[in-house]
């Protein structure tokens, strides 16, 4: 995969709210598909599908208490 093309996927991920301390632990083609994926999602709904992403793929993990 094209480098700038990770870098555009990276950049999309920060700005709807990957925290950079998980983003790192995300892999490159992740990265790619998560961006793709948030990217064809409406607006206000960006941030919240873009945490569901990471949960489903087990990147953010919830306590269950």
């Amino acid at each position: 995969m094209n480098d700038s093309v990770a870098v555009d996927a990276k950049r999309i991920l920060l700005r709807y709210g990957a925290p950079i301390s998980i983003l790192d632990a995300v892999s490159e083609p992740h990265r790619i598909e998560f961006a793709r994926e948030v990217a064809k999602t409406a607006l206000p709904e960006r941030q919240k599908y873009l945490r569901q992403l990471l949960i489903e793929n087990g990147y953010i993990v919830l306590d269950e208490d």
